[in-house]
């Protein structure tokens, strides 16, 4: 499933115009994107839990070389799936 289909089924499962359903869709990813951009954490009970990890800097490999390389510290998005979602997939 992609976003148009996302926004296709929520469209047709809140009743909306494919417009309507794909600005709902825009605007949910829009929140969470805004919120994690300030460092909050987004639960949505029964689905899971968006969190900005740090990664700390650390020293690497170039794979093809060998050269020693310094890898930068770095933020990254995590999911962790509640368990509503966890039941429901298996």
């Amino acid at each position: 499933m992609n976003k148009n289909d996302l926004a296709a089924a929520v469209a047709d499962a809140a009743k909306l115009t494919r417009a309507e359903g794909s600005r709902v869709v825009d605007a949910v990813i829009g929140a969470i994107e805004t919120a994690l951009k300030k460092g909050d954490e987004v639960r949505l009970v029964g689905f899971g839990t968006f969190v900005v990890s740090r990664r700390k800097a650390s020293d690497g490999r170039n794979p093809k070389t060998g050269e020693r390389i310094k890898i930068p510290a770095s933020k990254s998005v995590r999911f962790k799936p509640g368990q509503a979602l966890r039941e429901a997939v298996n």
